[in-house]
């Protein structure tokens, strides 16, 4: 399946030129080479401010959208499965129509979310490109994009995790999970032990991106050791 690189970085560094007021983006130094990508950038902007299909300030305000997008709205989600079982049932069945409960919008894609259970540990790649739930994670990290772990993570699970510090027992299976162009996953990580009575809020303070990539578990912070 052809994957949609309108959802990935234009300039695979997602950089975003100024605007000026007339609408067109302001030129770096002229001694600073514009890419490939970001050439192609400011051409379809000014294209479409030119023929009236977009204004400047529309064009900033949906740059700042994306840029607003961070792993704290994933967090969120997974806090509140933690600590509702009935939305943790919706959220499995249907991940995108869960978080459009929480006023949290996955536009047209179909979000997929896998438990973490003790008997299977899930992790997500893309391995053709940089597929991505960025809606509730943000931008991808450099490493979710690099090709040796697009492609090692399909072959060597366990020493990848390894690398991240996440060792496994062996009777844990490692699932990996292949995002498309019309289909990201999230993944539910289990809700760290000790950790009973917490609030939603607080509990989506120990979840961090990579624990909904897979790569990493969630944690409580460790207590202080005896005096």
């Amino acid at each position: 399946m052809p994957h949609d690189h309108d959802d990935h970085d234009h300039a695979h560094g997602h950089h975003h030129h100024g605007l000026s007021p007339s609408g067109h983006p302001y030129r770096p130094d002229d001694d600073t080479a514009l890419s490939r990508f970001q050439v192609m950038e400011i051409a379809l902007r000014e294209l479409l401010i030119e023929k009236g299909i977009a204004t400047a300030p529309e064009i900033m305000a949906q740059v700042e959208r994306m840029d607003a997008r961070s792993p704290a709205l994933g967090a969120r989600v997974v806090a509140r499965a933690w600590t509702d079982p009935a939305f943790k049932a919706r959220l499995l069945a249907d991940g995108s129509a869960a978080c459009r409960e929480m006023s949290i919008e996955v536009d047209a894609l179909k979000l997929v979310v896998v438990e973490n259970t003790p008997q299977v540990h899930n992790v997500v790649v893309c391995t053709l490109c940089s597929c991505y739930p960025r809606n509730l994670l943000g931008l991808p990290p450099d490493w979710y994009k690099a090709r040796a772990y697009r492609s090692r993570v399909v072959r060597e699970p366990r020493a990848v995790l390894a690398e991240f510090g996440t060792h496994l027992p062996d009777d844990v299976r490692v699932q990996v999970h292949d995002s498309t162009a019309d289909m990201r996953y999230l993944v539910l990580p289990a809700r760290p032990a000790g950790t009973d009575g917490w609030s939603a809020e607080r509990l989506a303070e120990l979840v961090g991106r990579d624990a909904m990539i897979g790569v990493t578990l969630a944690r409580a912070p460790e207590e202080p050791a005896p005096a």
